[in-house]
């Protein structure tokens, strides 16, 4: 499988968009951030310009939301990068975390990896509280959005943020795999609490490794719901891929300022559920600082918090039903009904916290468990700690029993050519085996540099520490 990329893909300054959505294009790699660019320094600005900046609050029906739910009570959370809880809008945040790469803090808040500041990016989106000018020395306590009316408020502010640091980009010092480090985060996350799972990581291939199966099956059975990025154009996405591509899991694209499909900033892809805001966003950065940035990573964070707005309403509401609620009140956008481009529709916060939705028989995107039924030929039915393979005799074959020809006498000697013609085809195999050695050991070996990315538009100061 390719390795994982963030699904961040910074826009550039002064680019021009094409006119219609192009062909997708490729990039290699899980790298827990942003852009491979330089970051753009300000002067300082007060705190609430980055409030003023928040167009999503009311434009997705975010605001509305609120009269409804603001999250408490429910525990996101973020595997990334890590999270920086010493931020002024994430104060009182971060309840919990860990690092399941080896090389970050046992707390989850040490930014770490090739793009260290992405998972404060994604968390000060999702749940930020914001801050008073003239910071008190005690945090907000847990469960409310009390930090003040300046800097970032996430979608849902009174949600807990469970960060789960992992070590994506470059090579990790510790040695654990992008591969190895994502299914026990996901573990991680269901058996501390989580309702809610945010990955704003994507791949290039839609495929998954053998060894996710049992983390998702677990966070299917345990009731847990799952929030994908879908990936970016810019960032080198030529379709959605995994863990984006899993059954169940609820995959975002991206949109521009006008609410349409974004060029760069996102992907397309049947697995996508809902579309939501992915330019023009602006986030917390270690160390108290702010950025604009875009892409699926920071729309992800957007439905999650919705997700999470959802659970904290309507506690006994199971995932399945939180997800169905979310695509089932999104806006019609593109061919009409389910299209690879904006899945089910544009995000309706408000719609999806007070509309009468029907409730559904199963996951409108899928399920995992009924997935390697059909694909691994599993049967884990039964919630356990550690799924293991299912004891029942596989499909019946459809090729019939081998038969044993009959002996034949041998021919008489007199020709060299059926012993040449069969050197021959084994020397062709032959060829073929070592050819595609060859070619295995240089895709796995081929570590193709970062794709540019583009870069932050903005990083400035905050002035409320």
């Amino acid at each position: 499988m390719a390795r994982l990329l963030t699904a961040t893909g910074l826009r550039r300054r002064h680019r021009t968009f094409s006119a219609t959505l192009t062909a997708l294009l490729a990039t290699t790699g899980l790298a827990a951030a942003m852009a491979a660019g330089g970051l753009a320094t300000a002067s300082p600005a007060a705190a609430d310009a980055w409030r003023d900046k928040e167009y999503w609050l009311k434009e997705s029906g975010i605001s509305e939301a609120w009269k409804e739910s603001k999250g408490a009570g429910v525990k996101v959370a973020i595997i990334d990068s890590g999270v920086d809880g010493r931020h002024p809008d994430l104060r009182g945040a971060v309840v919990g975390g860990t690092d399941v790469s080896g090389s970050g803090n046992p707390d989850g808040q040490k930014s770490i990896g090739a793009k260290p500041e992405h998972g404060t990016l994604v968390a000060t989106l999702l749940a930020g509280r914001g801050h008073q000018r003239t910071s008190s020395s005690s945090p907000p306590a847990s469960g409310t959005s009390s930090g003040g009316p300046d800097g970032i408020i996430g979608v849902a502010p009174e949600a807990d943020i469970l960060s789960v640091s992992t070590w994506l980009g470059s090579p990790n010092p510790a040695g654990k795999t992008d591969q190895e480090q994502i299914p026990v985060a996901v573990r991680w996350a269901v058996d501390h609490g989580a309702k809610v799972i945010n990955i704003s990581l994507g791949s290039t291939s839609p495929e998954w490794p053998q060894s996710w199966d049992a983390a998702f099956l677990y966070a299917e059975q345990k009731d847990v719901v799952i929030v994908a990025a879908a990936g970016n154009r810019i960032g080198g996405n030529v379709q959605v891929g995994a863990p984006a591509t899993i059954p169940g899991v609820l995959t975002v694209a991206g949109l521009d300022r006008d609410g349409k499909a974004s060029v760069d900033s996102s992907s397309q892809g049947i697995s996508i559920g809902v579309a939501a805001p992915a330019e023009e966003l602006i986030g917390g950065m270690p160390g108290g600082r702010y950025a604009e940035w875009a892409g699926t990573s920071g729309a992800t964070p957007i439905v999650s918090g919705v997700a999470a707005l959802i659970r904290s309403k309507w506690p006994d509401m199971s995932a399945k039903q939180v997800v169905n609620r979310i695509v089932t009140t999104a806006k019609d956008a593109g061919v009409k009904g389910k299209d690879p481009i904006y899945g089910y529709g544009v995000l309706d916060a408000k719609a999806a916290l007070s509309a009468t939705v029907p409730e559904a028989k199963s996951n409108p995107l899928g399920s995992i468990n009924e997935w390697i039924r059909v694909h691994r030929r599993g049967d884990f039915s039964t919630p356990t700690q550690e799924p293991s393979p299912s004891k029942k005799a596989s499909a019946k074959p459809t090729l019939q029993d081998p038969t044993v020809p009959a002996a034949k006498a041998p021919a008489a000697a007199g020709t060299a050519l059926p012993g040449v013609v069969i050197i021959g085809f084994g020397a062709i195999f032959i060829g073929i085996v070592a050819a595609a050695g060859v070619q295995l050991r240089r895709v796995y070996r081929k570590t193709p540099a970062e794709p540019d990315t583009g870069t932050l538009d903005k990083v400035e100061p905050g002035t409320g520490k």
